[in-house]
């Protein structure tokens, strides 16, 4: 098989601040798999936690280094292509790209949809949130208006830790609040913005304002705070920056009610998979989210959307330039089609 990588940059309809940083645009990567006379499609976005980064470049590098060792190989090579990106040290968003298409191209040369391969029930799906960055209270109350007129919005994921502290946090949240429709299911997500004793008061205060669940309170590496948290708070809690693979899960199972599973972290949809059977055999709930992607990579995370407790697929809703179209909303329900493979083709809208 052989593979053709080109990248693609994508502009945020509105630019998203958490408590790392603000993002308005991303340069992904386009991964075209061909074998057999089928091409499999699979996309790599960039991202940032940490120490950990994986830029642009540093995944357009890994895969020109894998790409000779793919020749004589087959999608279906499971097992051997895992080693030679082991080999080559893939970035797991690379990986990701890799992982994608060779799904993709499995469900073509079958004929059926991954979420059917899978055994999936798309009645099952939960609603995905529409997420609100960490703004002045009237700038969350536009950017909350704008989601409400351009989507059908079942659940709002807001984004709190904000550098000037809790009260700017608690006035953010309640001009949303004030506003909203009733029926909204909220969540919220401090990316890690948080001190313990912070995460107890927001916690309690959320609880009282009808906050679903809460995500990545504290910070990666203060993994040692979380059960007190745990322990104390009346929302159960989610990690995010928290776990990467399968591998992360059991450490955290004993302080975390559920993790958020990422394909850009996770390596691709097989070891997102995996994650999914971990984190249930551990008693764990279980959430689905994106970085800066687009249709293409949240279509991919659909094909998982029935094991899931949560959504947040919200990316590609947010760009104006998406080259892909795959996954649909309705009624806020982001359900992936029934086309074989992975269900995406181009925007007739957008040249890459």
């Amino acid at each position: 098989m052989q593979i053709q990588v080109d990248t693609f940059t994508v502009h945020k309809r509105f630019a998203l601040t958490i408590s790392r940083g603000t993002t308005s645009t991303s340069t992904n990567l386009w991964l075209r798999l061909r074998a057999d006379g089928l091409e499999g499609w699979g996309e790599a976005a960039p991202f940032s936690i940490g120490d950990h980064h994986q830029t642009t470049e540093d995944l357009r590098a890994g895969l020109a280094r894998l790409a000779p060792l793919l020749d004589k190989r087959s999608p279906l090579d499971l097992m051997a292509l895992e080693q030679a990106m082991d080999q080559v040290a893939l970035p797991s968003a690379a990986r990701a790209a890799l992982d994608m298409a060779r799904h993709d191209w499995i469900g073509k040369r079958i004929g059926l949809p991954v979420w059917q391969l899978w055994g999936g029930d798309r009645h099952q799906i939960p609603p995905t949130s529409v997420t609100i960055g960490i703004s002045s209270p009237e700038a969350a109350q536009q950017r909350l208006q704008h989601w409400l007129q351009s989507a059908p919005v079942g659940a709002v994921k807001v984004k709190l830790g904000s550098a000037v502290g809790l009260d700017a946090d608690q006035a953010m949240f309640l001009a949303l609040q004030a506003i909203a429709p009733p029926g909204l299911k909220w969540s919220v997500d401090a990316n890690g913005g948080w001190s313990l004793a912070d995460a107890l008061t927001m916690s309690r205060w959320l609880a009282e304002r009808g906050v679903t669940y809460l995500e990545q309170p504290l910070d990666a590496g203060q993994e040692v705070d979380l059960p007190m948290l745990y322990e104390r708070s009346p929302l159960p809690i989610f990690v995010d920056e928290s776990c990467f693979t399968s591998a992360d899960i059991p450490a955290l199972a004993d302080r975390v009610h559920g993790i958020n599973i990422k394909l850009m972290k996770s390596g691709g949809l097989t070891e997102a998979l995996r994650m999914v059977h971990t984190a249930r055999a551990c008693g764990l709930q279980i959430m689905l989210g994106c970085y800066s992607d687009s249709s293409l990579s949240n279509t991919a995370a659909a094909q998982l959307a029935p094991f899931a407790t949560h959504l947040d697929l919200d990316s590609h809703l947010n760009l104006v330039d998406d080259p892909f179209v795959g996954a649909t909303l309705t009624d806020g329900i982001l359900s992936p089609n029934d086309q074989p493979g992975l269900g995406v083709e181009r925007s007739p809208q957008v040249v890459i």
